[in-house]
């Protein structure tokens, strides 16, 4: 058989994603944050897209003649009453001179320097010249003599920073180049919680230098502030501050080294250890709970992002729920197209003119994608709450059991568009802000074959058990379930263990032995 190539045609039909498909897939999962990045890119890519914002309407507001005639046409105020903005930075400011000796119970020389003058010289009655000119005001911070309004975020304050302040002191308790060598790398190894995640062999390897003088090095850096800096672990953390305190005794060492038990609250078996008894144990625990574990995080870490609703969720006067998109996280992007007309008039070359036209097509699709993205966000959403109505009413305890193909079959989409809605979304409810992926939840069986429970509400009811129990009458995970199946909940013991790790729950001993002796502590104070 020969081998040959040949040119064939063959007609097929095939699911081919074009990137305007792909970029409204992607944009359906975007999260506020990641969808305002991505904008922003599109804005300084496309330059017919055009960013609108929530104060880009117009200001009806009217300001009144400054004649000085008729009710409230003072000079310098607007229709309220109000001082103009501009009037702050003018080159004077006009203050009546008697009235103003009047109240300070004295001349204008005596309480002003003139220009050109002594102080206490005599004042002209004038106010010119008297120390209240906008240079006189601006001059202190360096602004003055332009006209120009202060610029008041020259005195906002720096956020403290934990290396910068750590940096500062290595600069006082080191003269050596060398030495300060050292400690800036291991500086730079601190993380935001004051712990030193690098080993100090590796950075004396990395720096050629000693182990010992990079030890050293760090022991120096271990008695900066704040207390307990550069440990390595939190036994050397609470050490080193308890070193500072005086209070590092053979006990207390012995006590550090088996932080273990304390989590455990085994007193009986630290009070051993420690050669001391129960009541030196419990001080002990006390003194240490005083201590700060995270040292770094007094001076703030990666700068908190606001978490902003994507879906608000009131009450109607109908008793029924109104659900409505959050204005202010909507994205505001339209289309220029007078600018689009503009440039495309003028575009000569065929370059340009592709180029021109591309951008046209790829805004246009970009905000149907954006308005495809809002619809479809309310419509999974407004589901949501039509089928959560009891949770909204009444709490997580009515929460139904709901997964992803309900809500696709009742809005006529897939599931994965679904998962792709409610990933990183938001819903402001009169009980909270949750994710949509909140209301998803497992069905629990019921023991008489009824409805299922939803296994976050289930999760609740063992939280509930959990937290009413007393010291003395600590519940099992069996006592749980026996306790579960009396309100017509039926599930394993298995999947009671799994919940109550999932809530960070410890066992019944450690329980009990934690509320035990949390009661031994408060008896005295009773």
């Amino acid at each position: 058989m020969a081998i040959s190539t040949k040119l064939m045609m063959r007609q097929g039909q095939a699911l081919v994603m074009t990137p305007q498909l792909l970029q409204a897939i992607k944009l359906l999962q975007f999260s506020n944050l990641e969808l305002s990045a991505f904008l922003h890119e599109e804005l300084e890519r496309n330059p017919l897209l055009e960013a609108v914002e929530s104060d880009d309407f117009p200001d009806t507001h009217q300001e009144r003649g400054g004649d000085g005639d008729g009710d409230g046409g003072d000079a310098g105020f607007d229709g309220v009453g109000e001082p103009r903005e501009g009037d702050w930075a003018q080159d004077s400011l006009a203050v009546d001179a008697g009235q103003l000796a009047a109240e300070l119970g004295t001349e204008i020389g005596n309480a002003f320097e003139l220009e050109g003058q002594r102080p206490g010289a005599d004042a002209s009655g004038s106010l010119e010249g008297a120390g209240l000119s906008a240079n006189s005001w601006t001059g202190a911070s360096g602004v003055g003599g332009d006209g120009e309004t202060p610029n008041l975020e020259a005195y906002v304050a720096a956020d403290a920073n934990l290396h910068d302040h750590l940096a500062e002191q290595l600069a006082l308790a080191s003269a050596d180049p060398r030495d300060r060598l050292i400690g800036h790398a291991i500086i730079d190894a601190i993380d935001e919680t004051g712990y030193l995640r690098e080993d100090i062999d590796e950075i004396a390897l990395r720096l050629e230098a000693d182990p010992v003088r990079a030890a050293a090095v760090l022991a120096t850096i271990q008695s900066f502030d704040p207390s307990g800096i550069g440990a390595r672990d939190l036994q050397e953390c609470l050490a080193i501050q308890l070193r500072e305190r005086d209070r590092f005794d053979p006990a207390m060492q012995i006590f550090i080294a088996n932080l273990p038990l304390l989590a455990k609250r085994d007193f009986p078996a630290l009070a051993r250890l420690c050669g001391v008894d129960e009541d030196d144990v419990a001080d002990m625990a006390a003194e240490v709970r005083r201590l700060d574990p995270k040292p770094g995080r007094a001076f703030g870490g990666a700068p908190i992002q606001p978490l902003v609703a994507d879906v608000i969720v009131r009450p109607a006067t109908d008793g029924s729920w109104m659900v409505e998109l959050n204005s202010d996280a909507l994205p505001r992007v339209l289309v220029n197209h007078s600018y689009a007309a503009k440039v495309s008039a003028g575009a000569k070359r065929d370059g340009d003119k592709t180029f021109i036209s591309s951008c046209l097509q790829n805004a246009n699709w970009l905000t149907k994608s954006l308005e495809q993205r809002s619809r479809t966000i309310l419509k999974v959403a407004s589901e949501i709450v039509r089928l959560q109505d009891a949770f909204l009413a009444k709490g997580v305890e009515h929460l139904r059991p709901l997964n992803l193909r309900t809500i696709a079959d009742a809005i006529g989409m897939h599931e994965s568009t679904v998962s792709r809605v409610t990933s990183n979304k938001y819903m402001m409810t009169p009980r909270g802000i949750f994710e949509l992926k909140y209301f998803f939840s497992a069905s629990i069986a019921t023991t008489s074959g009824g409805e299922a429970h939803s296994a976050e509400a289930v999760r609740y009811k063992i939280k509930q058990m959990i937290d009413k129990e007393s010291p003395f009458d600590v519940l099992s995970d069996d006592a749980i379930v026996a306790r579960l199946k009396e309100i017509d909940i039926d599930i394993a013991r298995r999947t009671v263990a799994k919940y109550r790790d999932s809530l960070r729950i410890p066992s019944s001993v450690d329980r009990r032995r934690a509320k035990q002796a949390m009661a031994r502590e408060h008896a005295p104070a009773l």
